[in-house]
Formats: C-alpha cells, sequence, structure tokens
C-alpha cells in the first residue's frame, strides 16, 4: 500500500544555554541525540551587551539567562564535538552579532571546516532591541552599518548563512497588536534592505533579499495568529516584488522560525501552559504555505524559572508527535479559498499597511523608533486592562482559579537552577585566557578593529582577525563602543497621565490624601538593575503609577545599583521599585540595599518584581524587601495600593 508523499518537517530546535560553554555544550550534545535537528543558542547578558564575564554590569547576570562567551577559547568549548560544518545553527544575538559570527568563523576553521558550508542564522536585528528586548549598545545608524556589513560579508563568504533574521518575537511580548508586529517587523527588515542595497552589486541583491528570515511569536488566539502569518506571506512578497524588483519568486519567499508565546505562560497552573504551547503551534504550522521553517517551543515552567533538561525534551516531543505521528504534512494548503481566512487575512494586511504608511512618512524605522515604542506601551497597556477587568480570559490566572496541586511542581527540583559557582568559574578561567595569550597581536588586531569601525571598512573582517588573536568580548565592544558611542532608547513612558484613568478614582484619591500627609507629591522612582532589558513590566508599573498620580522616575534599563541609590537620594524617593527578569535578583539586590544603607537611606521601602523562585522569596525578605511581585500578580492596582500604603507616613491615618 502507498502512502502519500509528505513535506520535510521543520527544523526542530530548543533555545537554550546557561552557565557555562562546557555544561551548554553538554545539553546540546544531548538534545541533538534525542532528535533535535538545530540548535539555537542562548548567550547570556553580559555577551549580548559586549561586556566580559568580570565587568562590574556583569556581575550577577554571568551565565544566567544564557551561556558566557568571553573569547573564542568559550566558542571552543560550546561546540566541542559538534561538527559546525554539518550544523544549523541559530545565534539569538544582535549587538554583538558580528563579533559573534566570528567567533563561530574562528572555531570552524580550527575544525577544519569549509566556511562556505556553513548554515545558520545571526538574529542581527538592533531594531526591536530599542523597542522591546534592549540589548542594544551603540545608536541606530551605526547599528544599522553593523547589520549590512554582516549581511554583505556572508555573501561574499558564507553563502547559505542567514545574516540577519527580524525578530517580531519580542514586539507580540511587548504588548504589539498582530497588525503592528506585521508592519514594525517589515518596516525593520525594509530599513535594512535599503541600507544593503549600497553595499551589494544590483545582480546580487536579490539574491541577498532571499537570505533575509523572519523570526515571530505565536500567541494564543491561533485562528489569528495563523492568519497573520498567511498575512506576513503576502505582504512580504508584495514589498520584494514592488519595492525591491525581485522577480524570481524563490527570493520573495517569506522564510521564517518561530518561539511560541511566553508571555502568556503562568505561573498559576503552569501545567495549563502545554496545551497553551500546543495550540500556539498549530497556528505556525498547519497552514502549508505559511508554514515555519523552524520551531522551537518553550518549557511549561519558564514562568517559574530555567527549564530542566526534561521539561525541555517533553516540549521537543510535541514537535516529533505533531510532524511524525499525525498526517499534517501529507497535504495541501487546509486554507486556501476559505472565505473566513481571506477576510481576517485582507482586514490584518489593511491595519500593517496603515502603520507601514505612517512609519515610511516618518522616513522609515531608525527615524520612527520613538513613535513605535510609544504605540507598543500603549498596547500592552490596553492588553493588561482586558486581563484585569475579566474581559481576556487567562484560565487560572482570573478565571476557573480553582485548583488541584500540581505535582509537576512539587519538590526542590522543580526548576532547573544555575551554577551558584559558574560565575567564578568563568571568571578564572577568562583570567587565564588573557594571561595566555599574544597581548601584542591582540592590541594590533583591535587596533585594526577600530581603524575598519572609523573609516567605514566592513567590520567583519577585522573582527575575525581579533577572534583569532585572543580577543575578548569585552575588548571587541569597548571598541565599538568607543568609535560609535553608548545609546539609551526611549522608554515609551511619557511623563503625562494618559486617558486611560478609569476605575483609577480611589486610587487618585488616596495617592492625593497621601501625598498632603508627605508634604509633597508622593515619589516613585523604578530602576532596572543589571543588564535586563526586559522592560516590559517596569514601563506598565511606571505607567499605571503615573496615571494614579503619582510622581514617577523611570529612566530606563541598565543602571548599576549604585546609579539606582543615587537617583533614590537626589530625588528623595519615598518608594523604589526593581523590576529583575534575569535571574539575578538577589545579588543585585543585596547590593542596592548595601548602597542605600550607605547613603542613610535604609529606611526607603524596596519592592521587587521579576521571576522570582519560591526559594528567592525568604533571601530578599531577609535583606530588607518590603513586597515581592511575581508573574503571578497581574493587578497593576493591587500593586499601586500597596505602593501607596508603604509611603503612608500616618498609617493611622490611612485606615
Amino acid at each position: 500500500m502507498s502512502h502519500p508523499q509528505k513535506d520535510r518537517p521543520w527544523l526542530f530546535r530548543t533555545y537554550a544555554g546557561h552557565s557555562t560553554a562546557k555544561a551548554s555544550n553538554e545539553l546540546y550534545r544531548t538534545n541533538l541525540a534525542k532528535g533535535q535537528t538545530g540548535l539555537s543558542v542562548a548567550f547570556d547578558l553580559p555577551t549580548q551587551t559586549g561586556y566580559d564575564s568580570d565587568h562590574t554590569l556583569a556581575r550577577g547576570e554571568v551565565g544566567k539567562v544564557g551561556v558566557p562567551i568571553a573569547h573564542l577559547g568559550d566558542m571552543r568549548t560550546l561546540f566541542d564535538q559538534i561538527p559546525l560544518e554539518e550544523m544549523n545553527t541559530s545565534m539569538t544575538i544582535n549587538a554583538t552579532a558580528p563579533w559573534l559570527l566570528a567567533l563561530y568563523i574562528a572555531a570552524a576553521e580550527e575544525q577544519g571546516a569549509d566556511i562556505s558550508k556553513l548554515q545558520g542564522t545571526v538574529q542581527n536585528d538592533i531594531i526591536k532591541e530599542y523597542l522591546s528586548r534592549g540589548t542594544y549598545v551603540c545608536p541606530p545608524e551605526p547599528s544599522l552599518r553593523m547589520i549590512t556589513d554582516v549581511a554583505a560579508y556572508t555573501r561574499a563568504h558564507l553563502p547559505r548563512w542567514n545574516p540577519m533574521n527580524v525578530c517580531s518575537y519580542h514586539l507580540q511580548e511587548a504588548g504589539a497588536t498582530p497588525e503592528q508586529e506585521l508592519a514594525f517587523a517589515l518596516a525593520t527588515a525594509t530599513a535594512v534592505l535599503d541600507d544593503l542595497k549600497e553595499k551589494v552589486a544590483p545582480e546580487h541583491f536579490p539574491a541577498m533579499v532571499g537570505r533575509i528570515s523572519f523570526f515571530v511569536n505565536a500567541g494564543i488566539r491561533f485562528v489569528t495568529e495563523l492568519c497573520k502569518m498567511r498575512a506576513f506571506v503576502e505582504l512580504w512578497d508584495e514589498i520584494c516584488e514592488i519595492r525591491y524588483g525581485v522577480e524570481d519568486p524563490k527570493f520573495r519567499r517569506f522564510r521564517y522560525g518561530v518561539q511560541v508565546n511566553s508571555l502568556g505562560l503562568t505561573e498559576q497552573q503552569p501545567e495549563n501552559n502545554v496545551y497553551r504551547i500546543l495550540l500556539e503551534m498549530l497556528a505556525v504550522t498547519l497552514s502549508k504555505n505559511a508554514r515555519a521553517r523552524a520551531v522551537q517551543l518553550p518549557a511549561w515552567n519558564e514562568a517559574l524559572g530555567l527549564p530542566r533538561p526534561w521539561d525541555q525534551q517533553w516540549s521537543l516531543r510535541m514537535q516529533q508527535i505533531l510532524a511524525f505521528e499525525t498526517d499534517l504534512l501529507e497535504y495541501d494548503d487546509l486554507f486556501d479559498g476559505n472565505p473566513t481566512i481571506t477576510r481576517k487575512v485582507d482586514k490584518l494586511k489593511d491595519g500593517a499597511r496603515t502603520e507601514l504608511a505612517q512609519i515610511d512618512a516618518m522616513g522609515g524605522a531608525i527615524r520612527a523608533i520613538e513613535y513605535m515604542k510609544s504605540r507598543l506601551v500603549e498596547a500592552n497597556a490596553a492588553r493588561i486592562s482586558s486581563i484585569e477587568a475579566g474581559d481576556t480570559v487567562v484560565v487560572g490566572v482570573n478565571s476557573f482559579t480553582g485548583a488541584e496541586p500540581s505535582p509537576l511542581t512539587s519538590g526542590p527540583d522543580a526548576i532547573m537552577v544555575a551554577d551558584p559557582e559558574a560565575e567564578a568559574d568563568q571568571i578564572a578561567r577568562l583570567d587565564a585566557w588573557r594571561a595566555a595569550r599574544d597581548d601584542a597581536a591582540v592590541r594590533t588586531a583591535l587596533a585594526d578593529l577600530r581603524t575598519a569601525a572609523q573609516d567605514g571598512t566592513n567590520i567583519m573582517p577585522a573582527s575575525i582577525a581579533a577572534a583569532r588573536a585572543g580577543a575578548t568580548t569585552g575588548e571587541w565592544g569597548d571598541v565599538v563602543r568607543g568609535v560609535f558611542g553608548q545609546y539609551r532608547a526611549p522608554t515609551g513612558v511619557s511623563s503625562s497621565p494618559s486617558n486611560q484613568t478609569e476605575d483609577l478614582d480611589d486610587l487618585r484619591a488616596l495617592v492625593d490624601a497621601v501625598s498632603d500627609r508627605l508634604g509633597r507629591r508622593l515619589k516613585f522612582l523604578i530602576g532596572k538593575p543589571g543588564l535586563d532589558g526586559h522592560s516590559n513590566g517596569a514601563e506598565q508599573i511606571a505607567t499605571r503609577a503615573r496615571d494614579c498620580g503619582m510622581d514617577i522616575t523611570y529612566d530606563g534599563i541598565r543602571l548599576t545599583p549604585s546609579e539606582i541609590a543615587d537617583a533614590a537620594e537626589s530625588e528623595n524617593a519615598h518608594v523604589i521599585g526593581l523590576s529583575i527578569l534575569s535571574g539575578s535578583h538577589v545579588p543585585l539586590v543585596n547590593e542596592l540595599i548595601n548602597e542605600l544603607n550607605n547613603r542613610g537611606l535604609g529606611h526607603t521601602p524596596v519592592i521587587v518584581g521579576g521571576i522570582i523562585p519560591d526559594s528567592d522569596l525568604e533571601k530578599l525578605r531577609t535583606m530588607g524587601v518590603a513586597k515581592i511581585y511575581t508573574p503571578k500578580d497581574f493587578r497593576l492596582n493591587e500593586i499601586m495600593r500597596d505602593i501607596v500604603m508603604l509611603a503612608e507616613p500616618n498609617p493611622v491615618a490611612a485606615e
């Protein structure tokens, strides 16, 4: 009996990396042995932002949300016994993408690989870093230049490599509507291609358009998400043909990978996340004409902390069951000609075109960063308000909250904890690397890198030479910061209250009363210490506090505890709120409280929000933290009331 011809399945990835290069290498080889077909490397925050593991800003962040890669030796260890010539490797790296690709190339050369055969992707999308993820380093213009330097270099030397992965994933995590996700991602792609046209010969340009890939998010409204992906396919084809004159349909193909939504994973009843992940995966696999090329799924317990290898295996098995047990891959597109799908796709395309026209009128994505950021903050505020009001149902959170205790989350090993000794181990090996290298060769390579950055020469050859010479991530980062300067992206939080003040009358009256008793307007300082760039929560807390009538200070991401303490002193803050989602809350909070005590501000209440395991709650309370909030605390007005009560100078008056 003959069987229908099946399509090849997408690449099965697991986004992974932690503690050290050695520990991550062991995890990669284990996952590949379980049937994973591509690597997806997560780098820690110092690596993403161009700092060495022993830098002041790296304290507490080393190996927390990914693997630390400080030099060629680390990259060599990361891919030990993994033949790079045969591997398809996705690296989620943006500001330091030229450097990490340089290290990858140098490591592959050491393995004896044919560099022209290397396959994979560097994300290399800096615009979404300004809008949502926060791991940017330099201003937009030189950052765009480095993106297109990478693209031009890969065209000449790594023809099978995807030099840029336009990432709309974090836009949805920041609250983007489907129309905004479509428009902001496509505007980013056109900004890059407009610049790349100046660096690539016209006969090579269509093929370079064909190397641009996308990385998207799929949320729980899976019919809408399916239609969004079909809209992406049609809009991209239209842009490539009309804007860039690409005639070959294969170069106009919308090629994308996906990680399904982490924003919607709940701390409450976390076992429900298994079903959410499955439904979200269907949105990017059911429609053949809009099917993902690669899929990576979060683990069910990522709202609680780091997933264990078993949790990642469970998500991998979900992909394998869909691809190999069901008959999905045996059929043509299931939705072509469906009038309901067509109407929804057309509506999404119309909304996206309206946003694109607005961005084009402003001069393109680079000049529209502040506009796009403010739109995301507004959209996220509306999303949160809808959940608070119960208009958007989240099972186990605002509906059907009664539940049996979960056996999956019982016991001390329900989540993985990053090795607490990893940071010291990493720094010791970094010291040994510096001691063993040829310092003169490093100085020469860094001088050549500086010259290339200054005179406009493609940054890749000098970066690869620096990697071979033994330069470190921090040294590469210092050169580009020195030449191009650093940048602070807009927060999207305006100083004036919005008109979204429904249900805030009681809170506004309470803020007024407490402010009267304080003798001045209640001052709330929101800070993000360390390198964590996930600012969505901080922005929403700042926005709601502002709308409640508080005097807020929020200066954005990447501040040292000392800088936050200085601000608390100069602003005479009544309450300090910290947002930390990188897992580095214990050392950073401890350092801030010591800084406050040194300034005589130990009496100022400190509250902390983040993904904080139960095992760390008592540690923070012992340090003196007044209130702790985790993802389960989604009712912002209750948090606002807590802040006001902490500032209350006369508890009797408040009763």
